[in-house]
């Protein structure tokens, strides 16, 4: 996968060896925001790419206590629902060493994203940006947070001065109705992470460096050609 000037690849062997640097990496992140400001935030992703990531950084030593954690994005469902990120953070990362951080969650129990906007809004802006490290997955569909192609409100998530921290959003290939942070958000963070793994999703993601055919139209994109931080991809076959 060619480089870009904002984007340097981290390729390893399996799973196993990437989750093991990702989580060392992210670690330190968090080690460095604790000791120059006494706190660190952090957001990850769902979906079933990061489980491996999840139980390494868990048992990663740091002041914990001191970590405030929270999602790039959330599918518009309970904790209890097999789909919902929360659920899946809670079950594989916020264990034994990292029981001790402080979980914010984006869902709510309102019926809708849009009707929950405010609450979350308000729970959002209490967190003191810049992130320490965000890390972000991706689709085959080249969606990442829940930037979807499609979606209703991609625009205005994807615009990288919008001031807003959150939006709904609702897509033909989301499933469930979301709730995602921003692009301009998400890049308000001293370090950027992508987690990809696959020799598809190596293909697609080099394809929307690259601009290539339909893939120029690719959510990811805006996040791979931003000039505001670095990405560090970790990818593995």
């Amino acid at each position: 996968m060619p480089d870009t000037v904002n984007v340097i690849t981290h390729s390893f062997n399996d799973s196993e060896v990437l989750a093991t640097a990702l989580a060392t990496a992210v670690a330190e992140r968090l080690r460095e925001g604790i000791a120059a400001r006494g706190s660190a935030l952090l957001a990850v992703s769902g979906g079933s790419t990061p489980r491996h990531f999840f139980q390494r950084l868990a048992r990663e030593t740091l002041p914990w206590s001191s970590v405030q954690v929270t999602l790039v994005d959330e599918r518009w469902v309970p904790e209890s629902n097999e789909r919902s990120n929360a659920g899946m953070v809670k079950a594989l990362l916020l264990q034994h060493e990292a029981s001790a951080a402080h979980f914010v969650p984006l869902y709510t129990d309102a019926p809708t994203p849009e009707a929950g906007l405010a609450t979350v809004r308000t729970r959002m802006a209490a967190l003191a940006l810049p992130f320490d490290a965000v890390v972000l997955g991706m689709g085959n569909d080249g969606h990442t947070a829940s930037f979807f192609p499609g979606g209703d409100r991609l625009p205005e998530a994807l615009d990288p001065d919008n001031p807003v921290r959150v939006l709904p959003m609702r897509a033909a290939g989301a499933g469930e109705p979301r709730i995602t942070f921003t692009l301009s958000a998400l890049l308000d963070t001293r370090a950027l992470f992508l987690h990809i793994e696959g020799e598809a999703k190596r293909q697609l993601l080099d394809d929307a460096q690259q601009g290539k055919g339909e893939a120029a139209h690719y959510p990811v994109r805006a996040v791979l050609t931003q000039p505001r931080v670095p990405v560090a991809v970790y990818w593995c076959p």
